[in-house]
C-alpha cells in the first residue's frame, strides 16, 4: 500500500551558481556519515546534490592522508561536492584554491553550522559569523578562490536565542558571493532539540532576496520537505538526520517534487519491506567495504546504521545485537538471512526523528567572545587552535 505525497507543484529546480538541480535537495554533511559510500547509495535512489563529511581547511592544505583521502570521490559522483571547516580566511582560500586548481570539486559548501563543543569552543562552526567581519573576510576569501565553482553557505540561527546571528550573516553571505545560503533553524545551544524554527527560514528568505535560501531541520520524509516549501517560501531543503537508515527518502523527495511536477499526479512514498531494508543495508556495508578498502573497517563502521535501518521493524534485540558486532560481509549476510524479508513495512515505527538529539546546553566559547562582535588578540589565538586536524567530525 503506498502512501500519496502531497504535490508541490510550484517547487522549481534549483541554481546554486553553475549548478542545475533540478530536484532542490541537498544531502546535508554528517561527520562519519556522508562519506562517498553512503552518497553512492542515496544517489542510486534518488536525485540531488550531495555534500562530502566536513573537511578542515589547514588539514587539506597540509594534505593529510586522511583530509586527501575524504576529497575523493568516486568516478559516479557527477557533481563533486565538498563542505569545508575553517576559521582563518587564508587558510580557508588556501584550502579552496588546492581543490580548484586541482579539478576536485564543483561545489564548495562553507560550514558555519556546526554546534560541537570541540569545534565552537575555539570559535568556529555556530560560533563564527558572531564574529561578522571575520565570518564575511571567510566567505569573499573563498568566493574570490573559487572563481567559477559556487560557494554556499550553511549556518544555524545562531549561539543562543540571546545571540542570534542569522539575519546579519545572510545579508553578509550574499553580500560576498555566496551561491546559496542554508539555515539550519536551530541555535548551537539548541543542538539537535526540540523543534526547528521554520519561521525563521521563513524570516531568512524575506530578508535575502538575490540569493536562494535553503532550510534545513526536522525534514523526516517528503511531506515535511513540502510543507517546509509552502510554509517559508525556501528554495530548497536540506536533509540530514531524516535519512538515516532510511536511503529512500531520496526517492521519495525526487518524486515529491520532480514527478508531481511534470505531472500534477500525487506520488508514491517507499514502504520497504524487511527483505528491501535489509538489501539496502547490505549494499551500504558492501560500499563501506570499497571506501575504506577494508572489510573488517566497512562492516565496523555500518554497525552504528543498524538501529537507524531497522527502526520499527521486527527484528529482535539478540540480532540487532549480533548486527552491531558484525566483523564480515559473509557474517552480515548469514545474519540477514533469518530475516523474514516479506514482513511489511510497518507504518510510523520506521518514521520519524532519528539520530540523537541531545539537550539544550549553554555552548562551549572562547572566554569572552559574546562581549564583541570583533576579533581580539587573545581570540585569535583560540582560532589557530581551531584549526586543527578534525576532518571528519
Amino acid at each position: 500500500m503506498m502512501t500519496p505525497t502531497p504535490t508541490i507543484s510550484q517547487a522549481a529546480p534549483l541554481t546554486i551558481g553553475s549548478l542545475k538541480l533540478d530536484v532542490p535537495v541537498v544531502l546535508a554533511p554528517m561527520a562519519g556519515i556522508t562519506n562517498t559510500a553512503f552518497r553512492r547509495l542515496c544517489r542510486e535512489f534518488g536525485a540531488g546534490l550531495y555534500v562530502s563529511e566536513m573537511i578542515t581547511s589547514r588539514a587539506l592544505v597540509e594534505r593529510t592522508p586522511e583530509s586527501m583521502r575524504l576529497i575523493t570521490h568516486h568516478e559516479s559522483e557527477t557533481t563533486r561536492s565538498i563542505q569545508l571547516y575553517g576559521v582563518d580566511p587564508k587558510t580557508v582560500a588556501d584550502a579552496v584554491t588546492l581543490l580548484v586548481a586541482e579539478d576536485r570539486a564543483d561545489h564548495i559548501d562553507l560550514n558555519f553550522g556546526c554546534p560541537v563543543p570541540k569545534v565552537t569552543r575555539k570559535g568556529g562552526g555556530a560560533a563564527l559569523p558572531w564574529k561578522l567581519e571575520l565570518f564575511r573576510h571567510i566567505v569573499e576569501g573563498a568566493v574570490k578562490a573559487a572563481g567559477s565553482v559556487p560557494v554556499t553557505v550553511k549556518m544555524r540561527k545562531g549561539i543562543d536565542s540571546d545571540h542570534l546571528t542569522y539575519l546579519e550573516a545572510g545579508k553578509a553571505a550574499e553580500g560576498a558571493g555566496a551561491a546559496s545560503i542554508a539555515l539550519h533553524a536551530r541555535t548551537a545551544a539548541e543542538f539537535y532539540s526540540g523543534h526547528a524554527d521554520w519561521s525563521a527560514i521563513a524570516k531568512l528568505k524575506d530578508t535575502i532576496t538575490g540569493t536562494p535560501v535553503l532550510g534545513n531541520g526536522d525534514i523526516w520524509s517528503a511531506d515535511d520537505a513540502v510543507r517546509m516549501m509552502r510554509e517559508t517560501g525556501c528554495d530548497g531543503v536540506v536533509v540530514g538526520r531524516g535519512c538515516l537508515g532510511r536511503p529512500w527518502l531520496f526517492g521519495d523527495l525526487a518524486a515529491a517534487f520532480k514527478d508531481d511536477r511534470s505531472t500534477g499526479v500525487a506520488s508514491a512514498k517507499a514502504q520497504p519491506n524487511l527483505g528491501q531494508v535489509a538489501a539496502a543495508f547490505r549494499r551500504h556495508a558492501e560500499l563501506l567495504t570499497e571506501f575504506f578498502e577494508s572489510e573488517e573497517r566497512g562492516c565496523r563502521d555500518i554497525r552504528k546504521h543498524v538501529a537507524w535501518y531497522f527502526k520499527g521493524y521486527p527484528v529482535g534485540g539478540d540480532l540487532r545485537a549480533s548486527l552491531a558486532t558484525v566483523e564480515s560481509l559473509a557474517q552480515l549476510d548469514e545474519l540477514l538471512g533469518t530475516l523474514d524479508g516479506d514482513q511489511p513495512y510497518p507504518g510510523i515505527g520506521a518514521e520519524g526523528p532519528r539520530g540523537r538529539a541531545g539537550t539544550p546546553k549553554r555552548p562551549a566559547l572562547p572566554e569572552r567572545w559574546l562581549e564583541s562582535r570583533s576579533l581580539g588578540g587573545s581570540e585569535s589565538v583560540h582560532l589557530t587552535e581551531g584549526e586543527g586536524d578534525t576532518s571528519g567530525g
